[in-house]
């Protein structure tokens, strides 16, 4: 998913916060690949970093909503696997 001349990945500011999970992943990943080569200057790094929180943000608010709407349809699963039985305080080892 590489862009044109320096845009920035993702598409426009205002297209962002509409993108599906994959397509934001994509596009933080090109943002993490540009950060990576060395190429870019100083003022570039900083707008690429700021996309790449923009994007990672919009990741953690579907993989959220992939969340609640498991915890909904499965009512009192989450917490079960990690919750410690009545009277089990201490581990085996």
């Amino acid at each position: 998913m590489s862009e044109p001349n320096g845009a920035l990945p993702g598409g426009s500011p205002d297209e962002v916060p509409g993108l599906s999970y994959e397509q934001a992943r994509a596009a933080l990943d090109e943002v993490v690949r540009r950060l990576e080569s060395s190429t870019v200057d100083l003022e570039q790094s900083v707008a690429l970093w700021e996309r790449g929180n923009a994007l990672a943000d919009v990741c953690q608010a579907h993989l959220d909503g992939a969340r609640e709407r498991i915890e909904a349809a499965r009512p009192g699963l989450t917490g079960r696997a990690t919750a410690t039985p009545p009277g089990d305080d201490e581990t085996p080892f």
